[in-house]
């Protein structure tokens, strides 16, 4: 039996008031990689994420994640990590693995708590009184921590330093299960570079590059973030 693409969209098109973000959008991903989303602003990154994730409707084409259709059951098979704090101000690190553990079935508690342990975050502080990197750190502990065959990460190392990008991402690769997809949405290329498999570069809600990485860094002899700045420069 053929195992069924991570993910696979078809003429994938939404608009907000109007404006068209995602033009027609075709992509295939298969599973046991780690693939960078990059573009500028207004690309579609964020967008996309969401529609595989479910959490946006009223798109026109077809998606499929694992060969579902973006519904309960494509959710259940997905971890999403959106780019804004989704967790509670009085939530402390216990409160939060507790509230996963009821809501996803296939969350490792014990793995989350390890997460939190890696990370050196204190069990005894509410979110609130947590720097945006450690409330950063727990939220990626929390998706990491699903058995999940798809993980979208919406700019998971975004708005910390350079020390922390660098541990958050040890603390993702050291939780990534090898035969699931990993999509991760940042601009900080030189950063993620290192762990990346393939890469796609959107602009204007189009697909302007996929590719292997190694490949497309033998191709244009350069780094992808070079590449990057090139590609968004012309």
């Amino acid at each position: 039996m053929t195992t069924p693409l991570a993910i696979e969209v078809t003429g994938l098109t939404k608009s907000y008031r109007g404006r068209t973000v995602l033009h027609g959008l075709d992509l295939r991903l298969a599973p046991g990689q780690i693939v960078g989303l990059m573009g500028d602003n207004g690309s579609g990154k964020t967008t996309l994420l969401k529609i595989l994730a479910g959490v946006l409707a009223e798109w026109e084409g077809a998606v499929r994640i694992s060969g579902h259709e973006p519904g309960p059951e494509s959710k259940a098979l997905v971890s999403f990590l959106p780019d804004a704090s989704f967790l509670p101000d009085a939530h402390r690190p216990a409160d939060s693995i507790a509230l996963y553990s009821r809501f996803f079935a296939d969350f490792d508690e014990a793995k989350a708590q390890q997460m939190v342990d890696f990370f050196g975050l204190p069990w005894d502080r509410t979110l609130k009184e947590m720097s945006k990197g450690m409330r950063e750190k727990l939220q990626i502990s929390l998706a990491m921590s699903r058995r999940a065959q798809v993980y979208l990460l919406d700019e998971p190392i975004s708005g910390v330093d350079p020390a922390s990008r660098d541990v958050i991402l040890r603390g993702i690769l050291s939780n990534f299960d090898e035969d699931a997809l990993l999509l991760i949405s940042t601009h900080l290329i030189q950063d993620v570079e290192q762990i990346l498999d393939s890469v796609l570069f959107l602009r204007g809600g189009e697909v302007l590059l996929h590719g292997g990485a190694d490949e497309l860094r033998a191709e244009h002899g350069a780094s992808l973030d070079a590449l990057f700045r090139k590609v968004y420069k012309s």
